[in-house]
C-alpha cells in the first residue's frame, strides 16, 4: 500500500489550490475544524445502522448509506428538508439520471456538534477556494462490506460529482485488502494512488479539476467479513444538483 501524500494546517490549501486535492491526517482535521477525538469517536457507532443502498445497478448487496443536505451561509449551517440525491449521467453514468431517495442521516448524527464543526470547516475551505459566500451541502455515509466477496466503492468507475469541493473521510476499514485512492488529473496524465487507513484522516478535492475513484474491497481472511467506512461531503455552489435545473 502506499502511503498518502499528506499535507500540513499550513500548506494545505496551496496543495489544493496548486494540484486540485490535499490529504490531511486526523490530528490536522481536528485542529482545523475544532472537531475533538472523543466527539469523532462517538459518532463512529452510526455506520452500524445505515441502511441498504436499494439503488446498485450492478445487483450488488456490498452497499449501505445515508443522506442529508444542509447550506452554508456565512459560517452558519441550515439543515434542508429531506430531499433525494440526484446526478445527471454526465457525471455518473452509472446511477444518474434518477432520483435515489437514500435512508436519511439520523437527526442525533446531524446535530452533533463535531459534525457540524467539520461541516463548516468545509465550507471555510471551498470559500476559501472559490470565493462565494453560499453552499449546498450533500452529506453520505457509506459502508461498502465483503459479505459477497467484494465491494465496490465506486461502482461508477473515476468520476466528478458535479460539485466544487469533495471531502471523503476514511471512517474505518476493517479485515479489509484493497480500497485503494486514485485521484487524477481532469485534463492530464498525473495521478496519486494511495489507502487512506487512519480513522478521520480527509481527502479534499477541487472536483472541476480532479476526477476520483476507489478500488474493490475483499476480505483480508478467507473467513472474514470486512467492511470501509467513509463519511462524504460535498459542496456546491449556485444550488444543489436537481433534475429541474
Amino acid at each position: 500500500m502506499f502511503s498518502p501524500p499528506f499535507s500540513t494546517p499550513h500548506d494545505y490549501l496551496d496543495h489544493l489550490a496548486q494540484r486540485g486535492f490535499a490529504v490531511l491526517d486526523a490530528a490536522a482535521v481536528r485542529v482545523l475544524s475544532g472537531a475533538s477525538a472523543a466527539g469523532l469517536a462517538a459518532l463512529m457507532p452510526d455506520w452500524d445502522r445505515l441502511a441498504p443502498d436499494e439503488y446498485l445497478k450492478d445487483g450488488g448487496r456490498y452497499r449501505w448509506r445515508r443522506h442529508a443536505s444542509f447550506i452554508a451561509r456565512d459560517g452558519a449551517l441550515c439543515d434542508v428538508p429531506y430531499r433525494p440525491h440526484w446526478q445527471p449521467l454526465d457525471y455518473n453514468a452509472l446511477h444518474g439520471g434518477m432520483e435515489r431517495w437514500f435512508q436519511p442521516v439520523e437527526p442525533a448524527t446531524l446535530a452533533c456538534a463535531d459534525w457540524r464543526a467539520l461541516a463548516g470547516w468545509l465550507a471555510r475551505v471551498v470559500t476559501a477556494l472559490r470565493g462565494e459566500p453560499v453552499w449546498y451541502g450533500e452529506v453520505h455515509q457509506f459502508r461498502i462490506d465483503t459479505a459477497d466477496g467484494i465491494g465496490r466503492p465506486t461502482p461508477e468507475g473515476a468520476h466528478r460529482d458535479g460539485v466544487d469541493l469533495v471531502a471523503v473521510f476514511l471512517v474505518g476499514r476493517h479485515d479489509i485488502k484493497g480500497g485503494e485512492t486514485r485521484v487524477f488529473e481532469l485534463d492530464g496524465p498525473n495521478g496519486q494512488r494511495f489507502t487512506l487507513e487512519e480513522p478521520w484522516s480527509v481527502l479534499l478535492m477541487d472536483d472541476e479539476r480532479v476526477i476520483h475513484e476507489s478500488t474493490p474491497i475483499q476480505p483480508a481472511h478467507p473467513d472474514a467479513v470486512g467492511r470501509r467506512d467513509t463519511l462524504v461531503v460535498t459542496l456546491r455552489a449556485g444550488g444543489f444538483l436537481d433534475p429541474g435545473a
